[in-house]
């Protein structure tokens, strides 16, 4: 079912996810850094429109392996670290502009993801996807995918090396814990997690049965602004 609001759409993936959504306990809005969608003026949209709607927000950008990955996208070591700090710097900032400027009524956290590594439950998580990606067939081919897709925008045909897949799904296994359990990480008692696009691996994180799953109490969104497609 979608929602629409004043400013965005929102499609909760679930019947679960929607009853999360209408909760409002809090949501997740996670940021890629380099991503053009992220500038100033739409991350002050976002926690305007979030702040009316949930008691907390919480705005996670990936902050972990990005040098490497540009490093495994053919920069020389020191160019690749120079240009991660450099983009991480700048989206750090675009957030807290935005954040300041939509003047939220409730609490707003920014954090990047390096900031959770001494998180018990987050590094549970992160040891959780690590095994799956390694014992589990359909869990790895979804990530790969994931990561298949993004390096197709990167360096094009032929397809990515082992190198380049190595260093994206390490990027991606670092997101994941909060798509599977941001509640236990941040100890809130249900969350939306939003983004702008589908995430090819949400099917497989609800699906019912076993394996690697989103808890009870975890949802996922597609949030985007009116008029753009998913």
């Amino acid at each position: 079912m979608t929602i629409t609001t004043e400013a965005f759409t929102v499609q909760p993936f679930t019947r679960s996810c929607h009853h999360i959504w209408d909760e409002g306990a809090h949501v997740l809005i996670g940021v890629s850094p380099g991503n053009s969608y992220f500038n100033a003026g739409r991350i002050t949209e976002l926690v305007r429109w979030a702040s009316a709607r949930f008691s907390r927000i919480d705005i996670v950008y990936a902050d972990l392996h990005v040098a490497e990955l540009f490093s495994a996208l053919g920069y020389e070591e020191d160019h690749a670290a120079r240009r991660a700090s450099k983009e991480l710097k700048a989206v750090r900032r675009r957030i807290l502009r935005g954040v300041e400027e939509a003047g939220p009524v409730v609490p707003a956290g920014v954090h990047g993801l390096s900031e959770f590594a001494g998180n018990p439950v987050y590094a549970l998580l992160h040891r959780r996807v690590r095994h799956f990606l390694a014992t589990d067939p359909v869990f790895r081919a979804g990530c790969e995918g994931m990561a298949a897709h993004f390096l197709s925008t990167k360096v094009g045909e032929p397809a990515a090396d082992a190198r380049q897949l190595a260093a994206c799904l390490d990027y991606i296994a670092a997101e994941l814990p909060f798509f599977l359990d941001t509640p236990g990480i941040l100890g809130v008692p249900s969350s939306v997690s939003a983004y702008h696009a589908p995430i090819p691996l949400t099917e497989l994180l609800y699906a019912k049965g076993g394996g690697l799953r989103a808890s009870r109490n975890q949802a996922y969104a597609v949030v985007r602004p009116e008029g753009i497609a998913a």
